[in-house]
């Protein structure tokens, strides 16, 4: 499976701190520790609140260009600004990275594509469009025939497509994480070649106990088929149930994932 780590989010007040500040070693550190546990890609959203996009986009410069000097692990660049993905997918200077996000809506769809395409670079698609959150899985892939009608009209190729299929806490809705996972099944089926993501802390919003729903439910979206899953590489727990998962779902060749992570 491949493992997107969240850890390095400007929501978060530490991460906040050391984004304003241009901490160039407490970047360095999160980005590292990340690597260490197992990340495939490390995910950047340097998204403060504070100051313009102008701001952002600096912030994003910065980030890309510090990790990109010491560490040779794949970056995911994430924002909703396509101008900030721009600019941090140029700092990357060739080397793997993917793009998170975008959307089935004009703007998104005609500013990120060509970037995904002239970087050959794999890229995070929300199943959404113009009309908001989607509430059914026949809204996901109503979403997702947009996405790929955009894709195949720029050349991007749909192994390049990660499908998002937007986990919504469970505590709005308890049966949001069925349908995220029947949306994850449909999708596969619809776009054959395509590959699906799925931000796995979103499922416990709100409720106690978060790490053993969030556990909980990354097992049945292993089984479900998932690719990618953006998740916090830090945590032990989750750790564990990443490599449990892998190795339930016969993706764990030898067991050796799994073992490694005990003996760690």
């Amino acid at each position: 499976m491949i493992i997107i780590a969240e850890r390095i989010n400007g929501t978060i007040q530490s991460v906040k701190d050391i984004i304003l500040n241009r901490d160039d070693q407490g970047l360095l550190d999160l980005a590292r520790r990340q690597a260490r546990a197992g990340a495939s890609y490390i995910d950047l959203n340097v998204s403060t609140g504070a100051g313009s996009p102008g701001d952002e986009i600096k912030a994003m410069k910065w980030a890309v260009e510090t990790i990109r000097n010491e560490l040779e692990i794949p970056l995911c660049i994430d924002s909703s600004n396509p101008a900030v993905l721009a600019g941090g997918l140029k700092c990357c200077r060739g080397k793997p990275a993917m793009l998170n996000s975008i959307k089935a809506e004009r703007r998104s769809l005609e500013k990120v594509i060509p970037l995904a395409k002239e970087h050959n670079t794999p890229i995070v698609a929300l199943t959404m469009d113009e009309s908001g959150l989607p509430k059914s899985v026949k809204d996901r892939i109503r979403a997702g025939e947009k996405i790929v009608e955009a894709c195949e009209r720029h050349g991007v190729p749909i192994e390049n497509v990660f499908f998002d299929l937007l986990v919504m806490p469970i505590s709005t809705d308890v049966k949001q994480g069925l349908t995220a996972l029947n949306a994850l099944i449909e999708i596969k089926k619809e776009f054959p070649g395509c590959r699906t993501v799925l931000g796995i802390s979103n499922i416990s919003f709100g409720l106690p106990g978060r790490a053993r729903l969030n556990a909980g439910f990354l097992h049945m979206a292993a089984f479900a088929g998932v690719d990618a899953a953006i998740v916090d590489i830090l945590n032990r727990d989750m750790v564990v149930a990443l490599r449990t998962a892998e190795l339930l779902a016969g993706k764990d060749k030898d067991c050796g994932n799994y073992l490694r992570a005990f003996r760690q």
